[in-house]
């Protein structure tokens, strides 16, 4: 095995003393300009490797935040996490990023690996799973702030940032019934997340206040993926009368059901008119384009991670406790999925 390289080694090349080595490494201001470049150099030359994990024990800060997601494999936690990156690179902060597969072992796990490296704070959307958090406690006990975002536990004493999920599913539902839809079914995800918990509820609110009757038969509760537009399509189908609106918490589960429904010949929006949920860029390329719902998933992730940043400064230690819940604004977005002409 190759030698490590160490401050002593560039010392020992450039002929200057292992403390000015270390400083100019440092970007200390005592250490000239020349001298640092030289040094630079001379650990780029050799190889020289800044052991970030000791600098971190003694400095008690590694500068790290971590940030575990359900599934990167999505559209809304790839813009949450771009929205982060952004955020964290400005403000001087590496992200180490874990997925918990909506597995509550994974995420058991992914906590304590996160624990173990020493992240400064840690954001997470948590798993569908996950019925607890006992698994944070570690990071409670010591004081390392913990933020939730779009699936947050009920109560807890950390913050959470989310939109208001179940205005948004009664703007979406209101809007079908006001153009004419008398039969609406609502595919979600698992229940037990809350996220999809809250949309059930605005639904039930928006028919009970436009006079229709709840039929849980109009509920369908699907994985919400690429695929599933197929699955879904058969079992309205075959629901007797079929259904004349559909509302779908995800825009790529919602663009896989239109484009099912155009295989078996049926018209959107006048045969069927769609919603969809999210505004991903899917939403805008099949057609016709698919009404949805603006989740703000790139300022959600700028928002956790500036709360986040600022309880770490000694100046805002209180933020995360005087806050616990921050709600972004959603909208509907109408588009021709769901626009019937009078």
């Amino acid at each position: 095995m190759k030698k490590e390289i160490t401050i002593y080694d560039i010392a020992a090349d450039v002929g200057l003393s292992p403390t000015t080595v270390s400083r100019a490494l440092s970007n200390h201001p005592r250490v000239k300009d020349v001298t640092r470049n030289k040094i630079l150099h001379a650990a780029k030359t050799l190889g020289y490797q800044s052991n970030i994990f000791a600098s971190s024990l003694r400095k008690r800060k590694s500068n790290s935040i971590g940030v575990i997601v359900p599934k990167l494999n999505s559209a809304f936690q790839s813009a949450v996490l771009a929205g982060m990156e952004k955020t964290a690179t400005q403000a001087g902060y590496n992200l180490i990023i874990s997925q918990s597969m909506e597995s509550l072992d994974k995420e058991i796990s992914n906590t304590s690996i996160m624990f173990n490296s020493r992240v400064d704070g840690l954001l997470v959307s948590k798993a569908g799973t996950t019925d607890n958090i006992e698994h944070f406690r570690p990071f409670f006990q010591k004081n390392i702030p913990v933020l939730f975002f779009d699936r947050v536990p009920e109560n807890n004493h950390c913050t959470g940032v989310v939109i208001n999920n179940t205005q948004a599913i009664y703007d979406a539902t209101a809007h079908l019934i006001k153009q004419g839809c008398k039969r609406i079914v609502h595919v979600l995800g698992n229940l037990q997340i809350n996220v999809y918990a809250d949309r059930l509820k605005g639904y039930k609110y928006a028919l009970m206040d436009h006079g229709f009757v709840f039929d849980p038969a109009n509920i369908i509760t699907n994985e919400l993926d690429e695929d599933s537009g197929e699955r879904i399509v058969e079992k309205i189908t075959q629901m007797k009368p079929m259904p004349d609106g559909l509302l779908i918490s995800n825009d790529t589960s919602a663009a896989s059901c239109l484009m099912a429904l155009k295989k078996k010949g049926i018209s959107v929006p006048e045969d069927i008119a769609i919603v969809g949920f999210n505004n991903d860029l899917i939403s805008r390329m099949v057609e016709p384009n698919l009404s949805t719902v603006h989740y703000p998933s790139y300022h959600m992730g700028e928002v956790a991670m500036k709360n986040l940043i600022n309880h770490l400064d000694d100046e805002h230690q209180e933020i995360l406790q005087k806050t616990n819940t921050i709600t972004l604004r959603s909208g509907l977005i109408i588009r021709e999925s769901s626009l019937r002409k009078p």
